[in-house]
């Protein structure tokens, strides 16, 4: 990865912005006149993100906003670049491009958007969330601010490139980050083996979610979505890309013909979905919903008799828990972060399979659909996830994260002579 040197983003800046760098460059003393005046004002909030969609990550990244707005915090997020146009955008939102940037020369500018607003922004704590808004995010941070980074793990090691995995172990143990925060004991288990000097800066966080309580009956919510009204229905609300495995509830449709899968969400795995659907014979009774908003998800969840989650990795699982805490039963891989987060009370929230053993999935599936004491047991556990994962316990605990990091900058500070 190419690291620009300061110099070298100010040059960028300049050809943006029309200025010249040295007038794009506040005064020596920023840093400074930033760490007096925070007591006089309400500390600024900068969460940076990748990619502007309706997914889980963003789902996280608008709570945890909305959450340190309400504690008083002004609060601005930051994307590099829009993803989706139905993209349902929080308060106070900025882009760095409208697209992902596909060439060197797009890349750069796109640094230099990245850092002229990180500047302008002159946030006193910036969090970052998925791994390349940790890794360039985080690195452009410390070039244009002086303010402390806090580096979410919001994204399964699995769908880091090697090269990435390295970068984002080296600014941990580097301290680019001044916290690193993961959302499950599994994810600690998965740093375990990372030196000192990165696991000391990590915390756990559980996540919150907003419970989901559809505003219309199965019925209208069906007609709403287009579904047939009388359908047995399978769904999942996720990004359509292949970790996430949506073949497998595709797959299962071979054998039942009685069932329907519906997909809510959009990516890049979309056109092999389709190409499996057709050569399954299944393509009449797999519906491609699109993207959904956060305000959607309720009524696309109350048309479902089961929810599929066969997805190959993760750190949490929040469109299961939302799913499960919603009533819908959940059928999940067999993975351990999976375990641990859908249980309430020792007793499973969920059914847990092999995803790609079809046979199994298909059982699964079936004995919920026919076992209703079984069904109600579900439900009951899934209520009970509303106690473990609050909004509220979230959001005070990024506050108190906040508020150590900014102490913690103060003194360091004081100890330099900055004030």
């Amino acid at each position: 990865m190419t690291i620009l040197k300061k110099s070298q983003f100010e040059r960028v800046l300049a050809l943006e912005s029309g200025t010249s760098a040295q007038t794009a460059t506040p005064p020596r003393d920023a840093g400074v006149t930033d760490r007096t005046a925070r007591s006089a004002k309400r500390p600024r909030v900068l969460l940076i993100q990748t990619q502007a969609e309706n997914a889980g990550a963003q789902e996280i990244s608008r709570l945890v906003g909305a959450g340190l707005a309400a504690r008083g915090y002004d609060v601005h997020n930051l994307f590099f670049f829009r993803q989706s146009l139905a993209f349902d955008e929080p308060p106070q939102t900025v882009y760095c491009a409208p697209r992902r940037p596909g060439d060197p020369l797009s890349f750069l500018r796109f640094l230099g958007a990245l850092y002229a607003r990180i500047r302008q922004l002159r946030p006193d704590v910036v969090l970052t969330f998925q791994h390349y808004g940790n890794s360039i995010g985080g690195i452009v941070s410390r070039l244009a601010s002086p303010a402390p980074v806090i580096a979410n793990q919001v994204s399964a090691r699995l769908t880091m490139p090697g090269w990435l995995s390295g970068v984002d172990r080296l600014m941990g143990q580097l301290g680019v980050f001044d916290s690193i925060t993961v959302n499950s004991h599994d994810m600690l288990r998965d740093y375990s083996r990372y030196p000192e000097s990165y696991r000391k800066r990590l915390t756990h966080v559980p996540h919150g979610f907003d419970q989901k309580r559809a505003t219309l009956s199965k019925a209208d919510a069906r007609r709403q979505f287009g579904l047939k009204p009388d359908a047995i229905i399978l769904g999942s609300a996720a990004r359509l890309h292949p970790l996430k495995q949506l073949d497998a509830a595709i797959r299962v449709l071979a054998n039942r013909p009685d069932w329907t899968v519906a997909l809510a969400g959009q990516g890049q795995d979309e056109p092999r979905l389709r190409e499996l659907a057709d050569r399954l014979g299944v393509s009449d009774r797999v519906q491609f919903i699109g993207e959904i908003s956060p305000d959607q998800v309720a009524n696309f969840l109350a048309c479902l008799d089961v929810f599929v989650f066969p997805s190959l990795a993760e750190t949490f699982g929040l469109a299961a828990v939302e799913a499960a805490n919603a009533g819908v039963p959940v059928i999940a891989n067999d993975l351990p972060v999976l375990r641990e987060v859908l249980s309430y009370q020792g007793g499973p929230a969920a059914v847990f399979v092999d995803a790609s053993d079809t046979a199994a999935m298909t059982a699964a599936i079936a004995r919920v659909l026919a076992d209703d004491e079984f069904a109600a047991q579900l439900r009951r556990a899934g209520d009970g996830l509303k106690t473990r994962y609050s909004v509220d316990a979230m959001a005070d605990e990024y506050a108190r994260i906040i508020e150590q990091a900014l102490a913690t900058d103060v003194q360091r500070g004081e100890r330099t002579g900055d004030r």
